[in-house]
């Protein structure tokens, strides 16, 4: 392991994240056997897990481990679709295709609802501001609102078959709502005030096949429960896994920033502190931000990181940087602490008014 003299005290976050990447260049790649077995081992422990569900008598005990199992199991599958937003295209041959057969279409949710939008997130123009569809001010709501935030998703699976079934195929006739689609129902985001551009010319074959595939299958398990070949129980269940995944990620995503800003633009190391490392190891924190998600901070200073790579590189830069550095900054001990935390800030911050000298151009 290397000193805490490998990187000087006074250097810019830029030239860190530079050296970062020039002594760390092995660590970017990503090793497509690692993910392969994890993406495939996940769907198939959550699908097993899901069929024996199914079986068992409603909230029975038989009944809420194998939910558990099938949610977190799927979760983490589903949770691939980050990777597939960073990774370069063509890296992992194939693994798009099947993370769609596995998981993204059976949860309807194709990664066009991710790639491509996600990228607003990490631009340092549009980090925090209302251009970044995964930021909201947080800090300066309520707890109810908090805790709605967490269950609105719970209407997210009764609006995927609206939206892929009916809305979706009806857009591609009617322009104007071809535009609304695209910009306000095409996106997983927690801030209400993104607008999504249009897809350029180079991904409207993308959006096409994947928009139909969606459509497919939401067409099919209509009408095979309508014929009586899927049980309105396997429906039900899959809108409780589905609606439990949304529920765990909405918590995790709680404890992926501060959000303590309201639109305007950040420098480098503003971005940084607002961003969040669990550096402990709580059960609920390993089990539900898996696929590298428990460093997002590291991830925001370097995305293209593989998530494998991720712990290592962390333990490293923490063992390698001052104590008192920013990075150093940006760890908390778990989802529950970070959230701890956030409610903490709320509490300071409606005390503590006028606010700041921060505003937002729109509402987020």
């Amino acid at each position: 392991m290397a000193s805490q003299n490998e990187f000087p005290s006074k250097i810019s976050d830029e030239q860190f994240a530079a050296q970062v990447r020039k002594r760390f260049a092995s660590t970017f790649r990503p090793k497509a056997h690692i993910y392969w077995l994890d993406l495939l081992l996940s769907a198939l422990v959550g699908w097993v897990a899901f069929g024996l569900s199914v079986q068992q008598p409603f909230g029975s005990l038989a009944y809420l481990v194998t939910t558990s199992i099938a949610l977190l199991a799927l979760l983490r599958a589903a949770l691939f679709i980050h990777e597939i937003a960073h990774q370069k295209r063509g890296s992992l041959s194939g693994f798009e295709c099947v993370w769609h057969a596995v998981v993204g279409l059976p949860f309807m949710l194709p990664s066009l609802m991710y790639v491509g939008s996600h990228g607003d997130h990490h631009r340092p123009h549009t980090f925090g501001t209302a251009g970044d569809p995964e930021y909201a001010p947080l800090v300066r709501g309520t707890f109810l609102g908090l805790v709605w935030f967490v269950l609105s998703v719970c209407i997210i699976p009764l609006l995927l078959p609206l939206r892929w079934g009916i809305i979706g195929p009806l857009s591609s006739v009617i322009p104007p709502l071809r535009k609304i689609v695209i910009q306000r129902a095409s996106t997983l985001v927690i801030n209400p005030a993104y607008r999504r551009p249009l897809p350029g010319k180079q991904y409207r074959l993308r959006w096409l096949v994947q928009e139909w595939a969606a459509a497919l299958v939401a067409w099919l398990v209509c009408i095979s429960w309508y014929t009586g070949q899927i049980p309105g129980v396997w429906l039900m269940q899959w809108y409780v896994v589905t609606a439990g995944m949304l529920i765990v990620n909405q918590v995790r995503t709680l404890a992926a920033h501060r959000y303590d800003h309201t639109g305007r633009r950040l420098s480098v190391t503003e971005q940084l502190l607002d961003s969040v490392n669990l550096c402990g190891w709580p059960v609920f924190t390993v089990l539900a931000a898996p696929v590298g998600l428990r460093y997002h901070a590291l991830h925001h200073l370097l995305p293209n990181v593989p998530y494998h790579s991720l712990g290592r590189l962390h333990r490293q830069l923490q063992a390698e940087l001052p104590t008192a550095g920013v990075y150093q900054q940006t760890g908390e001990r778990g989802i529950l602490s970070a959230i701890g935390s956030l409610v903490g800030r709320m509490g300071r911050s409606r005390r503590s008014a006028p606010l700041s000298e921060e505003h937002v151009g729109e509402e987020v």
